[in-house]
């Protein structure tokens, strides 16, 4: 029997320029970390990517991330967001990341 590579239990999400982190569960959406962390996150609806204010761009640990669904293309298209930017609340936690928003 060898030895099994387990995932880590939490991630770290770092938030720029703040500097605040906090350890989450994997699954938990970036945009339930930024609340635990204390900051604010732009948002007019219910955290279903329908508004796409809730938008940040991962500073680190985007290589490998999974592709936008259509949900989350069509709402920033429909909201001229910029494409660089990852709605939070559609973002699910699976790795480490660093992450910035222009509303901070």
């Amino acid at each position: 029997m060898g030895s099994r590579i387990l995932p880590p239990m939490h991630y770290l999400i770092r938030f720029l320029p703040s500097e605040r982190s906090v350890r989450v569960s994997p699954g938990t959406t970036l945009l339930e970390a930024a609340r635990e962390a204390g900051l604010p996150v732009a948002q007019t609806c219910t955290g279903e990517g329908i508004c796409a204010r809730c938008g940040m761009q991962i500073v680190e640990g985007s290589e490998g991330l999974a592709a936008e669904t259509v949900r989350e293309t069509t709402a920033k298209a429909r909201n001229r967001v910029d494409t660089r930017l990852r709605l939070s609340c559609l973002l699910l936690a699976d790795r480490d990341f660093t992450v910035t928003a222009p509303y901070w």
